[in-house]
């Protein structure tokens, strides 16, 4: 999507305008389409074309590999930024590595672990490039739509596949295995950054649109209720963040406001059946089965080690169902330390996030933390490499400090000759 061009005189390097922003490598980009394929995972609906997991493994893995392997190639010098969330997910892994260390994941937690490596090694080399601007943001919207673009495509190929009965019609990834909540994520996160991109006039309507419509019919397709409500929450906590500083904003949060009244009002009836999905009272209360999941996990018994320092990086999944929770998926494989970690983490962006000055990278910043902690509740990920410590990985980048420009004459003075000595 293309920036607006702005006629207003400047005096001084916007934030996210700086040489930081102009000088990233194209490859950088690269790289982070690369992450972005090695967090999609393997496991999913059926594809049109069977896919053995085998090879789907092979595919993502192989994709992180080369986005460390392309990070390191134009970072050779090793040039990173100071980060406090690199810096924890860094003890993080270190957390990871003593909990899997005595197998009882199996050789598969070591195998977790390099890969969370690998992966948390790219961002730093990443981090070199990480100068508040808007960049990266730019990345993201792009891979993910190119993701979207796939399920799209799917759909229209094979429209059984793509609403298939096992997921009661809900859409699934007909060429790549995906499940509903993966697209549903997706969807709701570049819709997110697009519409506060517009609000920024960081981009045009045609533009967003482009992005925005297609991303909207997808996940009303999936009936994602925890991406939908990250996507509502976060926009309005990020707006909020802008409603003193921008009249788009202002526009946009009381329009948003009236039409929410209206479709409560007039949709009533139909926005119930949608969030439903035609479960019944009991199996929504208890969250579609993952009450009874939590509660067996919470009740097993645990020695001290296992309760401080888990069980090892595993498959998210406890008794062989889903744990379908960041927190707890944590506390089974990172124990109580895993957790506080990943605490740390929100809490250290969150802070940070509302210490820094009203802007839209940092408006960006609160949507994908307040998306993440939302989704958090219904969806594991925050605790090994996946779209969330991804997301919070941009977040990071939107918050850290522009990079400081080389000193140069004040404006408006005439750069003073150097001094020669004359000749004798």
């Amino acid at each position: 999507m293309d920036e607006r061009t702005n006629t207003r005189p400047r005096t001084a390097p916007e934030a996210g305008t700086g040489p930081g922003a102009a000088g990233t490598p194209r490859t950088v980009g690269v790289v982070w389409g690369l992450l972005v394929l090695n967090t999609l995972g393997s496991a999913g609906a059926k594809t049109i074309v069977p896919l053995p997991r085998s090879l789907i493994q092979m595919v993502t893995m192989g994709a992180l590999v080369a986005a460390f392997a392309l990070a390191l190639t134009v970072n050779l010098r090793l040039r990173v930024r100071p980060s406090a969330y690199l810096l924890l997910l860094t003890l993080l892994l270190v957390t990871s590595v003593i909990s899997s260390a005595n197998l009882e994941s199996g050789f598969g937690a070591l195998f977790r672990c390099f890969r969370l490596a690998l992966f948390i090694g790219t961002l730093w080399l990443l981090s070199r490039w990480w100068d508040g601007s808007l960049t990266f943001v730019r990345y993201h919207i792009r891979a993910y739509f190119a993701v979207l673009g796939s399920v799209a495509a799917g759909l229209v190929v094979s429209p059984g596949a793509a609403l298939p009965d096992l997921y009661g019609g809900r859409l699934v990834g007909a060429l790549w295995p995906l499940t509903p909540p993966q697209i549903g994520q997706y969807a709701a996160v570049i819709i997110g950054l697009t519409v506060l991109l517009v609000l920024g006039r960081r981009t045009d309507g045609t533009s967003a649109a482009v992005v925005i419509v297609p991303s909207l019919v997808l996940l009303a397709l999936t009936h994602t209720r925890t991406a939908t409500l990250g996507l509502f929450i976060g926009l309005a906590l990020a707006i909020g963040s802008l409603v003193l500083t921008s009249a788009a904003a202002r526009r946009f949060f009381t329009w948003a406001v009236v039409c929410a009244v209206v479709a409560g009002v007039g949709f009533a009836s139909a926005l119930q059946t949608w969030f439903l999905r035609g479960q019944s009272k009991e199996n929504f209360s208890s969250l579609t089965g993952r009450a009874k999941v939590w509660d067996a996990l919470l009740s097993a018994p645990r020695s001290t080690s296992e309760k401080f320092l888990g069980v090892g990086l595993g498959d998210k999944s406890f008794g062989g169902l889903p744990i379908d929770n960041s927190w707890l998926a944590v506390y089974n494989e990172q124990g109580l330390a895993g957790v506080t970690l990943v605490a740390v983490i929100i809490i250290v962006l969150g802070a940070v996030a509302l210490l820094r000055p009203p802007s839209l990278q940092r408006a960006c910043a609160i949507f994908l933390i307040s998306y993440c902690a939302v989704a958090s509740y219904t969806e594991a990920g925050l605790g090994d490499a996946s779209p969330y410590l991804l997301h919070l990985a941009l977040a990071a980048a939107l918050l850290a400090a522009p990079a400081a420009a080389a000193p140069g004459p004040a404006p408006g003075l005439p750069r003073r000759p150097a001094h020669r000595p004359e000749a004798t």
